[in-house]
């Protein structure tokens, strides 16, 4: 007898040997025989047409070539909740509970010993007992049995679903209306429909925390539909769903999350960003790849801090589009930032060397604790804010800045393009005359040292050969050794030897001095005590 597709088989989710698809259509394709179904493949080159057969179109395919017909004994339709659970930790009713020679169980990949148990009850106990569960890959379709889940795991608070064969968000409540205190939920991978109209608020998610959604083709506006549900939700992972548009959220949703990550999704402009900006909780926000060119906060003016993410601590916004030092510029503005990762943005082209980039950056932002993953010392922002404040004195002077008080008032470009600049001034002191005599260009296009590093107080410590430029003061090195070396830039007491002089050491004992200062030349050797 020839198989039959399932009830309400178009829409569904199926697993075709290694292969994902959605069934789109099931009936009959003239002039051959039985039933077919007509599948969407996620992988488009698996496919063979758009959904046309013969002239006539069947269902539709988002690419040309991304459809095909099966045969229903052909498709993995999937299997329930509970079924895969048994079947991941080696608990099946079909599969007897394996005994080891010693009276021992083995569950999943772990070995735990019993005496005198009895399998079935002891499965039971087991399941019972699972508060982490993954079932990734497992053909996950349906929750099965109303209230079987309930009975068998009770205790479940951690749940991994992602790729699976889950088509609808319905699929997803049902199974988590029998968990009664889940926390974290993993849903990514599955391809599914999502409410188009607000539903009825129920206690389903009434203490989730962690809900990823990578992959799962949600929008925008459906995450707002569902979020009313989600009272406790402090982690909402959104990355790859190719959501461009963001809107405002009602002030009663969202108000616990602390961490929301919208990473490799296409937003169409920075200023998206702002209707995410209230969120009252809202610690980290990761934009990776999200196709930002500029960030900026208008309802703050220069050294004032914006009212938009009271509460916004970490961000990452790595793999952008961000040309101007406005934008890093603007991030001064928020007030609790403290974390920021920005690698691989176009304004970090126009600076060459990676140690006066950091510089830079964190001159540019007051209150700044870690950059790219690297922890900054204080000794470090002196350093690198006391470089900023000589580097553009110049430029300050000429903006119509002035050592007088009364007569400091630089012009709105100068303080556009350096809104920190007069902080610096008020913690520092204004730069003096002296300090900025010869100052050389920011590009550092100046001569390259190569110099040889050296541990005396730890000679198995390798030396190390790094060629730095003649300018960098030695209170920029200091911080570089720390990260090269691990120890605390504060505490390091440097010399330099070189063979011109015989044995001797000199002292590197001005932090603010650069290195061509002390006439270091190429093959000398620095020395590093702590």
């Amino acid at each position: 007898m020839a198989a039959c597709a399932p009830p309400h088989a178009p829409g569904r989710r199926v697993l075709c040997g290694t292969e994902y698809a959605t069934v789109r259509y099931v009936g009959g394709v003239p002039p051959t025989a039985g039933i077919w179904l007509g599948v969407e493949w996620d992988d488009p080159q698996r496919g063979k047409h758009d959904g046309t057969y013969e002239g006539t179109q069947y269902f539709k395919c988002r690419h040309p070539r991304g459809g095909s017909f099966i045969r229903p004994n052909k498709a993995n339709f999937g299997v329930d909740f509970l079924t895969a659970v048994k079947d991941r930790y080696g608990l099946n009713d079909e599969q007897d509970v394996q005994h080891g020679t010693e009276n021992t169980l083995v569950f999943g990949k772990k070995t735990v010993e019993f005496i005198g148990m009895d399998s079935i009850a002891e499965q039971q106990r087991q399941l019972n007992q699972l508060v982490d569960i993954s079932v990734r890959e497992c053909a996950v379709s349906h929750a099965g049995q109303k209230e079987e889940i309930s009975r068998t795991c009770a205790n479940i608070r951690h749940i991994n679903l992602s790729k699976n064969l889950i088509s609808s968000w319905e699929t997803v409540t049902a199974i988590a209306s029998q968990v009664q205190n889940l926390e974290t939920l993993n849903i990514s991978e599955n391809k599914m429909e999502f409410p188009s109209t607000s539903t009825s608020v129920s206690s389903v998610f009434s203490k989730l925390k962690v809900l990823a959604l990578n992959q799962t083709e949600i929008t925008w506006t459906e995450v707002l539909l569902c979020a009313p549900g989600w009272p406790a939700l402090e982690e909402l992972y959104l990355t790859s769903n190719n959501i461009t548009v963001l809107e405002r959220p009602d002030d009663n949703v969202l108000q616990a999350l602390k961490l929301l990550d919208l990473s490799d999704n296409q937003l169409l402009d920075g200023d998206q960003l702002h209707l995410i900006a209230h969120l009252p909780r809202l610690e980290h926000l990761i934009l990776r790849n999200t196709g930002i060119s500029s960030i900026h906060f208008p309802d703050a003016g220069f050294g004032c801090k914006t009212k938009m993410f009271p509460s916004l601590k970490r961000l990452a916004i790595n793999d952008n589009k961000i040309s101007q030092w406005s934008s890093i510029n603007e991030l001064d503005k928020l007030p609790s930032l403290r974390s920021l990762q920005c690698h691989n943005n176009p304004f970090m082209d126009a600076e060459k060397n990676p140690e006066t980039l950091r510089q830079l950056i964190i001159a540019k932002i007051s209150q700044l604790e870690v950059l790219n993953k690297s922890e900054i010392l204080p000794a470090e922002r002196k350093g690198a804010e006391l470089d900023y404040r000589k580097i553009f004195g110049n430029d300050w002077l000429a903006a119509g800045g002035n050592w007088n008080p009364e007569k400091n008032k630089p012009s709105e470009e100068f303080l556009a393009a350096h809104p920190r600049y007069p902080s610096l001034c008020l913690k520092y002191g204004a730069p003096e005359e002296g300090e900025l005599k010869g100052r050389q260009p920011l590009t550092l296009k100046n001569q390259l040292l190569t110099l040889t590093i050296k541990c005396p107080e730890k000679p198995e410590q390798k030396p190390v050969e790094k060629k730095l430029p003649e300018s960098m003061t030695i209170q920029r090195v200091k911080g570089l050794l720390y990260r090269l070396l691990k120890i605390p830039g504060s505490e390091l007491k440097l010399s330099y030897e070189s063979s011109k002089l015989e044995g001797k050491e000199v002292e590197l004992d001005n932090d603010l001095k650069p290195l061509q200062f002390y006439s270091i030349e190429n093959g000398d050797c620095v020395l590093v005590r702590w």
